[in-house]
C-alpha cells in the first residue's frame, strides 16, 4: 500500500539522517582526538591550538551542514513526520507561520520613542556595558597574567582561554533561559542553525582576544579593539548591505585616531610590555574580522526574524556551549581545569564574577545592537577601552602621559560630534516630512512652494 511505502521511505530517510549525524560525528571526534595526541608536544604554538579547536568545532558543524544539505535536497522537511522531523524543522526551517496578532508580545518590539527616551536608553546601554565589561576586563587581566597562591603557598597561572569562554557562555545561557521564563517573548521563528554562524565567530574572536596577549602588548591589543569600528562598517556593507552617513565615517576615523594617541602616549611612559610579533598581528586581524562579523550577523537576525535579545542570547550561547565543550573534552582540558579550581579557590570566585559580568554584558550587547545598531554598540565599546586602560593604569601603576590625554579629548569630541550630527539629520528629516505633508494638503500649498 501507498501508506506503507511512504512510511518505509520516511524510515529510510531517518536512518540516513541518523547515520550522517552519528557516523560523521563519531568519526570526526576520533580523528580530532587522534590529531590532538599527535600535536600535543607542540601545544604552546597558537596555530596548533587553533587547529585543535577548529577540529573540535568541526565535529559538530560538519555533520550539521551535511544534514542541512540532505533535508533540503530530499524534501524531508516537507514530508517528514514524527519527533525527528520536528527537531529537523526546528533546526533548519524554523516557524513558517505568520500570525497577525502575537500571543506573546516582546518588550523588545520597536515603538515610537521621543528623543529624550532614546537618550535615556542609550545612556542605560552605555553605563551597563561600561560597568559589566570594565569589571570583566580587570578580572580577565588578573586571571590571564597573575599567579594564584594556594593554602600551601604554591603558585600557578591559569592559561587555557577556551575553558574561560565555556564558563562564560554556560552561565550566560542559563541567565537567558531564566529571563525567557520570567518575561513574555515573541514567537520564535528563526531556524536554530542560523545562530551557529555568529556563535562560531564569537568563540573565535574571544579565543583570539585571549591568545593575542601571549604575543602582543596590552596597548596593542586594545588599539586593535578600538580600530574595529571601520571593519564593522565594512562588514555591515557586505553582510547586511547597509549604508552609512558620511559623518559616521568621520566619527569612526576620529575615534580610531584618538585611541592611537591615547595608547601610544601610554607606551611612551611604559616600555615594559611584551614585544609585538607577526603571530600577534595575525591573531589580532582574526579577532577584528570575527568580531565584526558577529555584531553584523546578529543585527541581521534581529531585523529579519524579530527575535528578542534573550532569544538571541540563548541561541548563540547554546551553540557556544556545545562547540566549546566538545573541543575541551577532546583536548582533556576539563579535568586539568577542575584540578586547578580545586587547588586555587580564589580562581573559582574570579571565574564566577567574570561569568556574571559577561552574562549581564551580553544582555546589554544584544539590546544595544537591536535598538541602535552595531556601529553605536562598537562606539560604546571603543570608549570602554579608554576606561579599561585608565583602570589598568590605576590598578597596576601605569602612568598616563599628555599624549594620552589628547587622545581622550579626540574620542569624546568624536562622540559629541556623532550625537550632534545624528540629531541635526533627524530634525532635517522631520522637517522634510512635514513639508511634504503640507505641500500635499491643498493647491495653495503647492503654488506657494
Amino acid at each position: 500500500p501507498k501508506y506503507r511505502r511512504n512510511n518505509y521511505n520516511m524510515n529510510q530517510q531517518e536512518v540516513k539522517l541518523s547515520s550522517i549525524l552519528l557516523g560523521w560525528g563519531v568519526g570526526l571526534y576520533l580523528l580530532s582526538y587522534f590529531l590532538q595526541s599527535l600535536l600535543s608536544q607542540d601545544e604552546n604554538s597558537w596555530f596548533v591550538s587553533l587547529l585543535l579547536n577548529v577540529s573540535g568545532y568541526a565535529t559538530i558543524l560538519l555533520p550539521g551542514y551535511l544534514c542541512l544539505r540532505y533535508v533540503r535536497d530530499s524534501g524531508y522537511l516537507d514530508r517528514g513526520t514524527g519527533r525527528l522531523a520536528s527537531v529537523m524543522r526546528l533546526l533548519y526551517q524554523g516557524r513558517q507561520d505568520t500570525i497577525e496578532a502575537e500571543e506573546l508580545i516582546s518588550q523588545d518590539n520597536k515603538v515610537s520613542r521621543t528623543a529624550l527616551q532614546d537618550a535615556a536608553q542609550l545612556a542605560l546601554c552605555g553605563v551597563g556595558l561600561q560597568v559589566s565589561y570594565l569589571t570583566w576586563g580587570l578580572l580577565q587581566e588578573k586571571i590571564m597574567t597573575r599567579e594564584y597562591v594556594d593554602s600551601a603557598g604554591q603558585t600557578d597561572k591559569f592559561s587555557d582561554a577556551q575553558f574561560l569562554v565555556f564558563v562564560n557562555r554556560i552561565l550566560a545561557f542559563a541567565v537567558a533561559l531564566l529571563a525567557m521564563m520570567l518575561r513574555a517573548q515573541p514567537r520564535h521563528k528563526a531556524p536554530l542553525y542560523k545562530y551557529s554562524y555568529c556563535s562560531l565567530s564569537n568563540i573565535m574572536s574571544s579565543w583570539c582576544q585571549y591568545e593575542a596577549l601571549k604575543y602582543v602588548s596590552f596597548p596593542t591589543q586594545v588599539l586593535a579593539k578600538a580600530s574595529k569600528i571601520i571593519p564593522v562598517m565594512l562588514m555591515g556593507k557586505v553582510v547586511s548591505r547597509k549604508t552609512y552617513e558620511f559623518y559616521e565615517y568621520i566619527v569612526a576615523v576620529l575615534i580610531s585616531l584618538g585611541m592611537v594617541a591615547f595608547l601610544f602616549g601610554k607606551g611612551e611612559s611604559s616600555r615594559s610590555d611584551s614585544v609585538t610579533t607577526a603571530s600577534g598581528v595575525l591573531i589580532l586581524i582574526g579577532y577584528m574580522a570575527f568580531d565584526s562579523f558577529t555584531s553584523n550577523w546578529q543585527g541581521q537576525l534581529f531585523s529579519e526574524y524579530k527575535v528578542s535579545k534573550f532569544q538571541m542570547m540563548a541561541g548563540v550561547n547554546l551553540f557556544s556551549c556545545l562547540l566549546t565543550s566538545v573541543s575541551l573534552l577532546q583536548q582533556g582540558v576539563f579535568l586539568t581545569s577542575l584540578v586547578f579550581m580545586s587547588q586555587f579557590p580564589a580562581f573559582v570566585s574570579d571565574c564566577v564574577i567574570l561569568s556574571l559580568c559577561s552574562a549581564v554584558g551580553q544582555i546589554f550587547i544584544y539590546h544595544t545592537i537591536s535598538t541602535f545598531g552595531p556601529v553605536v554598540f562598537t562606539i560604546i565599546m571603543t570608549i570602554r577601552q579608554v576606561f579599561a586602560v585608565v583602570l589598568s593604569c590605576v590598578f597596576y601603576g601605569h602612568a598616563v602621559s599628555a599624549t594620552s590625554l589628547i587622545g581622550i579629548f579626540i574620542i569624546f569630541f568624536a562622540l559629541f560630534l556623532k550625537i550632534y550630527c545624528a540629531y541635526k539629520i533627524k530634525q532635517r528629516r522631520k522637517a522634510g516630512a512635514g513639508g511634504v505633508k503640507s505641500g500635499s494638503s491643498g493647491g495653495a500649498g503647492v503654488i506657494k512652494a
